[in-house]
């Protein structure tokens, strides 16, 4: 086989990262960090629990994915999500938690100082993240604890966009994308949303409990903009290949957003709770509400259809998860199913081929969270019903300026991804399969 320079020029970069890490200097904590005596346990425990749970949903969305795609590109659909696992975590050591929680750099307005994007050399191989709480962003844990729980958000971000490009993208082409959208999207969109003074939740208000956003609306929007840069499969006509795996994939999905949601409290406590039931029971309502409403429609009852129901819930709850009350969460699952339900066969998007609906599930699901949330988040002035008029203007502002930025950004970042390293397989490959063409394996 012959050695491509592509793939010398990857060994040699993992070579640098880590001869760079044993030698990076050490810092001692700044004046951001607060006594150790700060640590509640009870919090350490549930952290350390919840980062378990969000990391099996990486593995969970692979066998989700795996399953639906044809018998040729099972292993190359399912190793592009286990590679996440390997890529981001390294990045996110490296530089992205720097660039997601660093000192914000930015912009004042109103004589407040609001950032676009954290500092690159704060935390850089995870300098100062060490068991000291941090008194603004992880007040009661170790500060490495809360990086380690944001990196499993960070890691299953870009999988989700593999769903739509399945069974037609070069794998080196996928690597060297991932790194530049978790880098160049991700890192600041995070920022803007999660950080005390970042611009949209700061500035704007935007209430993202655990990623609606920041996770589902980036990634929705992303293979979007993947699939039109990608281009149709030559055959786009498949029957899933295995719905167990898919079975199995929505159990884990289900069950690590538990982390994924209750986990964003931070905290063992009563928000934590609630926001766990809040997401199982719109699981439930939107899985039951896809069920029912593709039976009315003349299609049979399938367990593909009530999995893809049950993921489209998780999605919905996931920006209210902590603001809303159980019985509305009900509501939020039903409508959330019935949106992405439409959106999923509807013929315009049939004819661009996003091979597992990505957008209408995630990007559509993370619309329709951010939408409801803005209208129904508990609190005075916290929402369009509680007084909050400007609120939820706030929130359609953002909106549209993290739909543009996401899908701006991932067209452009596919456009330079295309130009380096071509992103399609040959048309020989990609009849032979991604299996045995990528990688020499069979399923």
């Amino acid at each position: 086989m012959k050695l491509e320079k592509r793939w010398i020029s990857a060994f040699i970069i993992i070579t640098f990262v880590a001869l760079l890490g044993l030698f990076w200097p050490h810092k001692n904590a700044g004046v951001d960090f607060i006594s150790i005596k700060n640590i509640n346990y009870a919090d350490v425990a549930w952290l350390l629990t919840a980062s378990c749970l969000v990391l099996l949903m990486t593995p969970g969305l692979s066998f989700f994915y795996g399953g639906m795609v044809g018998k040729k590109n099972v292993i190359s659909t399912m190793l592009k999500s286990f590679i996440c696992l390997g890529v981001v975590s390294l990045l996110w050591v490296t530089i992205g938690f720097s660039l997601s929680f660093g000192a914000p750099i930015g912009f004042t307005i109103n004589n407040a100082y609001y950032g676009i994007i954290g500092n690159p050399l704060d935390f850089t191989f995870f300098d100062q993240v060490e068991v000291l709480p941090h008194k603004s962003l992880a007040p009661t844990i170790p500060f490495i604890l809360f990086a380690l729980f944001q990196m499993k958000f960070a890691v299953i971000t870009p999988a989700i966009i593999t769903g739509a490009l399945t069974e037609r993208i070069r794998f080196i082409s996928f690597l060297l994308f991932i790194c530049l959208f978790t880098l160049l999207i991700y890192a600041p969109l995070c920022h803007m949303i999660w950080h005390p003074q970042g611009l949209l939740g700061n500035y704007f208000g935007v209430k993202d409990f655990a990623g609606g956003t920041v996770v589902h609306m980036s990634a929705g929007f992303a293979a979007l903009a993947g699939v039109l840069v990608l281009g149709k499969r030559k055959k786009n006509e498949h029957i899933p290949t295995n719905i167990p795996f898919v079975l199995l994939g929505t159990g884990l999905l289900w069950f690590g957003w538990f982390g994924f949601n209750a986990g964003s409290a931070l905290a063992a406590n009563a928000t934590a709770a609630m926001a766990f039931a809040t997401t199982t029971i719109a699981s439930a309502s939107a899985m039951m509400t896809w069920v029912f409403l593709d039976r009315l429609k003349g299609r049979k009852v399938s367990a593909l259809g009530a999995c893809i129901g049950a993921v489209v819930g998780l999605v919905v709850i996931t920006p209210a998860a902590g603001y809303i009350t159980i019985p509305q969460s009900i509501f939020f699952g039903f409508i959330g199913a019935i949106v992405s339900n439409n959106m999923v066969y509807w013929k315009k998007l049939k004819q661009i081929d996003d091979t597992l609906d990505v957008f209408a599930c995630h990007g559509i699901g993370g619309i329709m969270g951010m939408i409801l949330t803005a209208i129904f988040a508990q609190g005075e002035n916290a929402s369009l019903l509680h007084g909050g008029i400007s609120v939820f203007g706030h929130h359609m502002i953002a909106l549209i300026l993290v739909s543009v930025f996401t899908f701006g950004g991932a067209y452009l970042l596919f456009k330079i991804t295309n130009f380096m390293i071509p992103l399609r397989v040959t048309q020989e490959s990609e009849e032979l399969g991604l299996d045995q063409s990528q990688h020499g394996e069979k399923f």
